[in-house]
């Protein structure tokens, strides 16, 4: 298993393919709220895609939310390798690029269904009550990197 940075338009595209699958499909996002300004290009963000054996298996992203602030994204694993650690590996592997790059704190907003997930790698629930996004109950989540 591996994760790599997006950089050409066809990695790009195996990540919208995992996100439409698990997002669109399974989950029942609107298309047209799935993709936005950060997918035009593997340069509007920070895109990754996990894979293993040549086949892609999980993505996400990350983008500056403010200074030193890495908001996390899209985090996305086809439904036959959950439960794996693949959306651990990816998170933690998403989360040293960022450290790397001078960000000082991962930020995300998680499914609710996913809080725990989340809460076992480090991040800390900040929302006082749960809200919708894409009509789905998430929670804003912090880590300090």
């Amino acid at each position: 298993m591996k994760c790599m940075k997006v950089t050409t338009a066809e990695q790009l595209q195996m990540a919208f393919d995992i996100r439409v699958e698990v997002f669109v499909n399974e989950q029942g996002v609107p298309s047209e709220l799935e993709m936005d300004e950060y997918d035009v290009s593997p340069d509007a963000c920070h895109h990754y895609i996990v894979l293993e054996d040549e086949l892609p298996i999980a993505t996400g992203r990350f983008k500056t939310f403010e200074p030193g602030v890495a908001k996390m994204q899209r985090i996305a694993v086809l439904k036959s390798y959950r439960g794996t650690g693949v959306g651990k590996f990816l998170l933690l592997r998403m989360e040293e690029e960022a450290r790397s790059m001078g960000y000082s704190v991962s930020l995300l907003d998680a499914q609710c269904t996913a809080e725990s997930f989340y809460q076992k790698l480090g991040y800390v629930t900040e929302s006082e009550e749960p809200f919708l996004d894409a009509d789905i109950l998430h929670v804003r989540m912090r880590k300090i990197l």
